[in-house]
């Protein structure tokens, strides 16, 4: 019986790899990283039923955010960007906005990038000033070329996204538009151009 390990690469340290061995380890690669919408959809359903005081849920405030985007006609990567932005709530619970970033880094532009890695300080203008905290943190960021942008993905749809009675589109809807987006990376050190389109 095979244990599986002809389909594997043989070296104990990275250092004895060949050429061969990364051959095995890329014929992996790409049917992986091309199931990676199946992962990032059954981590937002991690997100459903938890509410962290929240008048909604965290995958409803997802689904929410990303259903005003759409709503107001911003293109697919933008309301990918919506739907995801927030998916590290559950996993870093101090520094969420990095895990949407690093996601969406590969998949959109450097500006929605940009408002995905820094809307948490951006968002803190609606809510800092009732922990003690600075609500004008985000000035610091002020003459950023994303600035105003980011500004307005917090008021337009961020904080705007916590209605019980929102008649937000289910995860299905967005699912397409969430496999379309992480279907081929823009820049990945990990992909050359060519085999990324």
């Amino acid at each position: 019986m095979s244990d599986g390990s002809q389909d594997r690469a043989g070296f104990t340290a990275m250092t004895e790899g060949t050429a061969e061995d990364w051959a095995v380890i890329s014929s992996h690669f790409m049917p992986f990283a091309g199931r990676l919408a199946d992962r990032v959809l059954d981590h937002l359903r991690l997100l459903d039923g938890d509410y962290g005081g929240f008048p909604v849920d965290r995958l409803q405030h997802s689904l929410q955010t990303a259903t005003r985007a759409h709503r107001d006609g911003r293109d697919e990567d933008y309301v990918v960007m919506a739907l995801l932005h927030d998916i590290g709530d559950t996993l870093c619970s101090y520094n969420h906005p990095d895990v949407a970033a690093a996601i969406l880094k590969p998949f959109v532009s450097e500006e929605l990038h940009w408002i995905t890695a820094q809307h948490g300080v951006f968002q803190g203008y609606y809510f800092f000033h009732h922990l003690g905290l600075d609500r004008n943190m985000r000035e610091g960021f002020r003459g950023h070329p994303h600035f105003q942008a980011c500004a307005e993905f917090c008021e337009k749809y961020d904080q705007a996204a916590f209605d019980p009675a929102y008649d937000s589109a289910p995860l299905s809807f967005f699912e397409p538009m969430l496999r379309r987006v992480t279907a081929f990376p823009r820049n990945s050190m990990y992909v050359k151009p060519a085999e990324a389109a």
